[in-house]
């Protein structure tokens, strides 16, 4: 049985939390708005890395990474993408068995047409009340098994007073 820990969305902030959930994976997919190389140099310290570019990912360093990827692990083909919206073939045709994708930030396990699509949701910065997850694949023979892992991870910084009493006082008119 593999491992593979997928990470997507880290925008140049890789978590403690997600390294800690990244441990024991024997490979990991980034699923793009890396944000930072030394995102990759730290998450190639627990494995090998497969990584794919995000729409934000515009700086000179990314330039040599890819936009998609194609991985086989024992036999399982995954593919890469970073909006799962910009797919423009039919993966079930092409012989993949699970799509990876980021960019929405929000983590999500769905099976259509005998296809896994895996989005690991956000490990960076939050974004609105999405949680901060990962995913972990778990390939044994023709079998892929996926979770997702939402990371404990500190509040939010507060909002200043003013924002509170102006969001109270918008409610309170309801």
């Amino acid at each position: 049985m593999k491992t593979v820990g997928i990470i997507s969305d880290t925008h140049g902030l890789l978590r403690p939390e997600a390294l800690k959930a990244l441990q024991g994976s024997d490979l990991i997919l980034h699923a793009g708005d890396i944000g930072a190389p030394e995102v990759l140099d730290r998450l190639r310290a627990i494995a090998d890395v497969v990584a794919i570019k995000g729409n934000n990912d515009r700086d000179p360093w990314a330039r040599k990474i890819p936009e998609t990827a194609a991985v086989s692990v024992d036999g399982v083909e995954v593919y890469i993408i970073h909006n799962v919206h910009d797919l423009d073939f039919n993966p079930a045709v092409a012989g993949f068995r699970v799509v990876v994708s980021g960019h929405s930030h929000m983590p999500s396990i769905a099976e259509k047409s005998g296809i896994m699509y895996l989005n690991p949701g956000s490990a960076g910065p939050r974004r609105f009340k999405l949680p901060i997850a990962v995913a972990r694949l778990k390939i044994d023979g023709a079998s892929a098994r996926a979770e997702i892992i939402t990371l404990a991870v500190d509040a939010a910084p507060k909002k200043s007073l003013t924002s509170r009493k102006s969001r109270h006082i918008k409610n309170s008119a309801f």
